[in-house]
């Protein structure tokens, strides 16, 4: 079908075949968090199987992570200029035989390379289906609730992956675990050019390839020396490679302001709404960061499993997805900065509750913790992508969410680092090691909590477990540390969204009057300010459809 125009944010209802569209896209979605959870049970018996070193094991886990990443930008300025359904159904093919390559890998070495276009064809389907929810959805509650239903199904994924990676895992052989991919891709494929409609920038001219590099030298070895700083401590390689980053990334954004078509259009930051929602979002991204400490607190201080920890984790899974539903239905009566403010609040009382777990007490203390804070980050995960992408014009979604999913992962990485940084510290300070414990035993001990319990292994009973014991007082020190800094965190972020985004008003009032973009000297408009999404006159009029 030929391209027709449309006019974006006329207030024009959903029908039945865009909520079909919808489940579509929650498809990939909901894989996609699967896959970025399940891999870690699967881990031991590949290695097994497989023969993988440590390096290797490292590899296999990170490279897809680190391609989505670095490739979410390229991707989000791709589809704008190719298509964003064109662009998701590409990747889903993409992502369908990188799976089955994975699956049935000979080598450790094949199984690294499967995961890496595993991660480059992810990187083609977030943007893609974030973008597409805006321009099918251009009822600002629809388009509230739609986004709702694609978090809820992104964070529902990342709870069901060690639960239904434990059963495949003891029904089926590793591979099977990639295997998921498949069949919800062949359906992506074939219900999505019949269910999802066709978008692209009609004013993008083409893919500057100077630009895709430095954007890939910026992201890569930041989000690498970030993830190596939380995981390993302090080392002059991870440091080295935070600094490259930012000095890539420094260059990457000289390099956006003096193109006529940048990568990413540095104009939508002159939105304060995408601004603000979108500092918001990565700082939440950071106080979470203490979310990985808890789970190792569950496996090495309590004793569960992988699966179990899993199984324990689905309250709060639950919890976080309520709230993702319900923070729009709100919102429609209340700002969506004070909203997100209250759950900024409700996550630091859930936060202050964790700090004062302790080794002795019973899961009970640690799960209702657990519960509160999901369900205070849920209005993060909705009204944040809503704003961020209700702020811009639709034919710059696919920039916008592109962005957006950056922020989320360095946000992420960041909060990782720093927190870990924090509880690593603590741990380490905190550790009393027994007498009689052998030198080298007692330094691997200071490394974390799972390298004591590799040592105490080598130990005699009564040593072991007093290692043990002293390794555990240690570490649950440092998540109360930990997750302190993020109840403050919280409520210092809780009045940040109050004040920045006090002028958003709620979906069930009329907007405000859009922002006054920024002018020089002379008096012209900025071309770093961003166009408003809610300008009286339709900045999209001549945005390309084809059904």
């Amino acid at each position: 079908m030929d391209s027709t125009n449309t006019e974006a944010g006329s207030g024009v209802r959903a029908g039945p075949r865009e909520w079909l569209g919808l489940a579509v896209l929650a498809l990939p979605t909901l894989l996609l968090a699967l896959d970025t959870s399940i891999l870690y049970l699967a881990l031991p018996h590949l290695s097994a199987d497989l023969g993988a070193t440590a390096t290797q094991q490292l590899w296999i886990t990170d490279i897809y992570g680190f391609l989505t990443a670095g490739f979410l930008v390229t991707m989000g300025r791709l589809g704008d200029l190719i298509g964003r359904r064109r662009l998701l159904l590409i990747g889903g093919a993409a992502f369908a035989a990188a799976s089955l390559a994975a699956a049935y890998s000979t080598s450790a070495e094949m199984l690294i390379i499967s995961r890496a276009l595993l991660g480059v064809a992810g990187a083609t389907l977030m943007p893609s289906t974030m973008a597409l929810l805006v321009n099918m959805f251009k009822d600002p509650r629809q388009m509230g609730t739609a986004i709702s239903v694609w978090m809820a199904c992104f964070m529902g994924g990342m709870a069901l992956g060690p639960v239904v990676g434990g059963v495949m895992l003891q029904n089926f052989w590793w591979g099977s675990v990639f295997l998921l991919g498949v069949p919800v891709m062949l359906l992506l494929l074939v219900a999505g050019p019949a269910l999802l409609p066709e978008f692209r920038d009609p004013n993008a001219v083409r893919l500057d390839l100077t630009s895709v590099a430095l954007s890939l030298a910026a992201i890569l070895p930041l989000i690498y020396g970030l993830k190596e700083l939380a995981r390993n401590g302090w080392g002059p390689l991870y440091a080295v490679a935070v600094v490259v980053g930012i000095v890539m990334g420094a260059l990457f954004v000289r390099r956006q302001r003096r193109l006529a078509s940048p990568l990413l259009d540095l104009r939508l930051f002159g939105n304060r709404t995408f601004r603000a929602a979108l500092i918001v979002m990565v700082l939440g991204g950071v106080i979470n960061g203490s979310y990985f400490l808890i789970n190792i607190f569950l496996q090495t201080v309590k004793g569960l499993s992988p699966l179990e920890t899993g199984l324990w984790m689905l309250p709060s899974t639950t919890a976080t997805i309520v709230s993702v539903l319900l923070a729009p239905v709100i919102a429609r009566r209340i700002r969506p900065g004070y909203v997100l403010a209250a759950g900024l609040v409700i996550l630091a009382a859930g936060y202050v509750l964790l700090s004062q777990a302790d080794g002795s007490s019973g899961l009970a203390l640690v799960i209702a913790g657990l519960v509160i804070a999901s369900f205070g980050v849920g209005p993060l995960g909705s009204l944040g992508n809503g704003l961020v992408m209700g702020s811009v014009t639709p034919e710059k979604a696919g920039a916008a969410s592109s962005i957006s999913e950056t922020s989320a992962q360095f946000g992420s990485a960041l909060g990782i680092a720093a927190l870990g940084s924090v509880g690593a510290a603590v741990y380490h300070s905190q550790l009393a090691v027994p007498a009689g414990v052998p030198a080298g035993a007692a330094d691997t001990a200071r490394e974390g909590i799972p390298d004591a319990i590799a040592a105490a292994q080598h130990l005699a009973a009564p040593l072991a477990s007093e290692l043990l014991h002293a390794a555990r007082e240690a570490f649950t020190t440092a998540v109360n540390a930990a997750t302190a800094v993020s109840a403050v965190l919280a409520l210092a972020l809780a009045i940040l969204a109050g004040v920045t985004l006090r002028h958003v008003p709620s979906a069930g009032q009329p907007a405000t009057p859009p922002d006054e973009p920024p002018q020089d000297e002379t008096g012209e408009v900025s071309r770093d300010a961003a166009p408003s999404a809610s300008s009286e006159t339709d900045p999209s009029a001549s945005l390309k459809v084809s059904g």
